[in-house]
């Protein structure tokens, strides 16, 4: 691998982030699948250090989160006891937070839903903000706990619990759907927020971001992670490749730029230059 130039890299970042697997990228670019392997995790990396050092004091002022699942490995279901609750084996739910203005990811997590992820995830995201946000997340209530252990009263923040019914069609229809939603409710759990920005729709479309970006993250195939480190150094390059390097359609700048923490659009040669 370290005798890839930056243009090959670059070659081999852009098939990742474009949603293709492992394999189909060396297939394309004609290199191993252990230089694939070995230049995700480096970059990967770097990418994590990258955004830990700079993704802070940031401006944003409304802020939606959401966790996403995947797993690594193996199905939770078919998880040997002896790795039960184990990160890394079955069940893997990836924290993101996104700013409903500059469409930043501020934050993200790799772990377990569970509550001690909830408080890291929580309390890195408080620590990045330079004043009051509004803070709106979905009805997991672990969030409560985290969200008052990091901010205390200084946020306002609302919880929107959708209510869905049944799915329609058949069981085959059914299977992978779905059900109907009937309802939102929204409720004020701390401070002031305004009630028209109580809302999780820009991290639940981030959610579909991800997972058209990510093989990984692809439901009903083959392309999932085997090791968790695997999988939080593609979601690390591929919020890289998102805030810095991807001009956001809506704002027609990155959302780095937008959030004035970057000054131009990122290249896959200098994102690759991170882990040389």
């Amino acid at each position: 691998m370290n005798r890839l130039n930056i243009a090959d890299r670059a070659r081999i970042l852009n098939c990742l982030v474009e949603g293709s697997s492992m394999r189909a990228t060396t297939r394309m670019v004609g290199v191993s699948i252990n230089t694939v392997t070995k230049l995700l995790v480096d970059v990967g990396a770097a990418c994590s250090t990258y955004q830990h050092q700079s993704l802070k004091n940031l401006p944003c002022k409304r802020i939606q989160c959401d966790e996403i699942w995947s797993f690594c490995g193996m199905k939770e279901k078919n998880v040997p006891v002896n790795r039960k609750g184990v990160l890394g084996y079955g069940d893997v739910y990836t924290w993101t937070a996104i700013c409903a203005d500059t469409k930043l990811v501020p934050s993200f997590m790799v772990g377990r839903r569970d509550a001690d992820t909830a408080n890291m995830f929580i309390q890195d995201l408080a620590w990045r903000m330079a004043s009051r946000i509004q803070l709106t997340t979905d009805g997991n209530k672990r969030y409560l706990e985290a969200v008052d252990g990091a901010f205390g009263i200084d946020v306002d923040y609302a919880m929107l619990v959708k209510m869905y019914g049944p799915a329609f069609g058949n069981y085959e229809e059914r299977r992978y759907s779905p059900g109907q939603c009937c309802g939102v409710l929204r409720g004020v759990v701390c401070g002031s927020p305004d009630e028209v920005h109580m809302s999780t729709s820009f991290v639940e479309r981030q959610n579909l971001t991800m997972r058209m970006s990510m093989r990984r993250f692809t439901r009903l195939t083959n392309g999932f992670s085997k090791k968790v480190e695997n999988l939080e150094a593609a979601v690390a390059l591929h919020f890289m490749h998102y805030n810095f390097g991807r001009i956001h359609k809506t704002l027609r700048v990155t959302p780095a730029m937008e959030a004035g923490i970057a000054d131009h659009v990122w290249t896959l040669e200098e994102i690759a230059s991170l882990g040389a």
